[in-house]
C-alpha cells in the first residue's frame, strides 16, 4: 500500500495500484467518469460486493456529492488512470466522519455505516464501456454453463432464440407488438417485467424501446417467438437509469415472448 502524498502528507488516503491503466491519462473534476466498486467498512459490518450494483457514471468532481466519501473523489484525482483500478483505505474523516451513513443500527448488517469508520474500497474505472460490457457478459456466461447457445451480434449484442416465431408479420420502427418479458441484472434483480397467467401480453411500440432490444427484436424475432438476450450498456440504457433502480451503465438481461405484431 501506498499512501496518498499529492498536496502534501496529510489526507491519510493508502492504496494500491491493481491494473496501472492508460498512461498520462488522470482525471480532472471536469472530465467523465465511470466506475464500478466495492465497500467493505473496517469493522465488516457493511460489506457491499456486487459490481453489478454499484456503478458510479458522471463527472469526478461530482463523486462526493453521488453520497460517496470525499476521500474517494480525492484520491481518484490524484492516482488513478483511465481504465486502472485500485484498492483504496479511506480514513474515517474522509468518508462518513462521525454521522456514518445508512438507516437503522449499526449492527444491521450493509443497512448502516457506523461513524467513525474507515473504508475499505476497490473501484476499477472503464476506459471503454464496450469493451467492459462485452467482457463482463462473457464472464457472466462462463460462470453459468446452463446458459448455453448465445450467439454474438457484430455490435455486441448477445441472443438466444429458444422458440422460433411462426408469424409472418416482421418486426419494424414502425411495429406495434405484443409481448410478455421480464429485465433483469446480472445478479439476477428484476428490474422490470410485464408477465400475466395467461400470456395475454402487453402492448409495446418499437420505436420506444432501447436499439439493442429494437435490433434484436427485429432480426430474430416474429409472433410466437421466445427469445433471450444480453444487451451491453451502450445498446441499452446508457448512462441513464431505468425506473429509478437500475444502476447506470447496466448490462442487462431480458427473457421475451412475443404474443402479436401489429403492422
Amino acid at each position: 500500500m501506498h499512501r496518498d502524498t499529492v498536496g502534501g502528507d496529510t489526507s491519510g488516503i493508502y492504496y494500491q495500484v491493481m491494473l496501472p491503466g492508460l498512461a498520462g491519462t488522470s482525471y480532472q473534476y471536469s472530465d467523465s467518469i465511470s466506475f464500478v466498486y466495492t465497500i467493505r467498512s473496517f469493522d465488516n459490518l457493511y460489506i457491499s460486493p456486487d459490481t453489478t450494483v454499484n456503478h458510479y457514471s458522471d463527472f469526478a468532481g461530482h463523486i462526493a456529492g453521488k453520497a460517496l466519501p470525499y476521500g474517494l473523489q480525492l484520491v481518484i484525482h490524484d492516482v488513478l488512470k483511465k481504465g486502472g483500478s485500485m484498492r483504496i483505505l479511506i480514513p474515517s474523516h474522509l468518508a462518513y466522519g462521525v454521522a456514518g451513513y445508512g438507516t437503522g443500527s449499526r449492527l444491521n448488517v450493509n443497512s448502516r455505516i457506523a461513524g467513525n469508520q474507515c473504508l475499505d474500497y476497490y473501484i476499477h474505472s472503464i476506459a471503454n464501456e464496450a469493451t467492459y460490457d462485452d467482457q463482463v457478459i462473457r464472464s457472466y456466461l462462463a460462470q453459468n454453463p446452463d446458459l448455453v447457445g448465445y450467439q454474438r451480434t457484430p455490435d455486441g449484442l448477445w441472443y438466444l432464440v429458444h422458440t422460433p416465431g411462426t408469424g409472418t408479420d416482421l418486426i419494424t420502427n414502425n411495429t406495434t407488438i405484443t409481448w410478455t418479458f421480464t429485465g433483469y441484472e446480472l445478479n439476477a434483480v428484476i428490474f422490470d417485467q410485464y408477465n400475466t397467467a395467461d400470456g395475454s401480453g402487453v402492448g409495446q411500440d418499437i420505436p420506444d424501446l432501447p436499439p439493442g432490444l429494437v435490433e434484436g427484436l427485429e432480426k430474430f424475432a416474429t409472433t410466437g417467438a421466445y427469445v433471450s438476450f444480453f444487451i451491453p450498456s451502450t445498446l441499452a440504457y446508457g448512462h441513464t437509469t431505468f425506473g429509478g433502480a437500475l444502476p447506470p451503465n447496466s448490462v442487462v438481461h431480458y427473457e421475451i415472448r412475443i404474443v402479436g405484431v401489429a403492422p
